[in-house]
């Protein structure tokens, strides 16, 4: 069984690491993801075979064929609690946030996917069992939220939002919203749950038309 993480000594110094744009996951938060890739279907075979832990990090550009892209400098590890083996070869993986790191420096090595000595000092507060208290402006939250899907044509599932504690609320809309690859980056690096909060709350004041309509987790 993998071991508890409860302080940062518990965290492993080198980290294998899955770079793909406009996934963000964030600690006590759930990414679903479907891997298909061969190197990273390699990456979840060890991952599974030890502590089931993968970093989500941002990739920086577009590259040339054959050059590796650069890194955000945060990212999040994230445990595999559920996995899923489809008849086509390709892996449903349920990755759920830990906590969050800086990246020192990548590292080399036999396999055929990145990985990254990670630098956990500035997010101890992230293996925290209860997340941070409830912001102050919940209730600005809600109504910047409803304002920004009125003015798109989305919809959401009011009566999940009225009950979702504060964190998944807000770790949820940052995942979920069309928001920009360096905006969710940057809710990402918010070092509270009341920064990211502020930080939501003005990218859904923003008057960017979403394309078409649609439906907001």
């Amino acid at each position: 069984m993998p071991r508890a993480i409860r302080k940062l000594s518990d965290l492993p110094a080198e980290i294998a690491i899955f770079p793909l744009g406009g996934a963000i996951l964030f600690p006590h938060a759930v990414l679903p993801l479907n891997i298909f890739e061969p190197r990273y279907l390699a990456m979840v075979d060890d991952a599974l075979k030890g502590e089931r832990m993968i970093g989500m990090i941002q990739p920086h550009g577009l590259q040339p064929d054959g050059e590796k892209p650069d890194l955000a400098d945060v990212g999040c590890l994230g445990r595999i609690t559920s996995f899923q083996e489809t008849d086509d070869n390709r892996y449903l993986i349920a990755l759920k946030g830990i906590a969050r790191f800086r990246v020192s420096r990548e590292t080399t090595g036999a396999t055929p996917y990145r990985t990254v000595t990670a630098d956990w000092s500035d997010y101890a507060a992230d293996l925290s069992p209860d997340p941070d208290s409830a912001p102050k402006d919940r209730h600005e939250l809600t109504a910047a939220l409803n304002a920004y899907l009125e003015r798109n044509s989305l919809s959401a599932d009011w009566s999940a939002i009225k009950d979702a504690p504060a964190h998944m609320l807000i770790n949820s809309l940052s995942t979920g919203c069309p928001f920009t690859n360096p905006e969710k980056q940057a809710l990402l690096e918010a070092r509270t749950l009341q920064e990211r909060c502020n930080a939501l709350i003005a990218l859904l004041v923003m008057e960017r038309p979403v394309q078409g309509g649609g439906y907001v987790q």
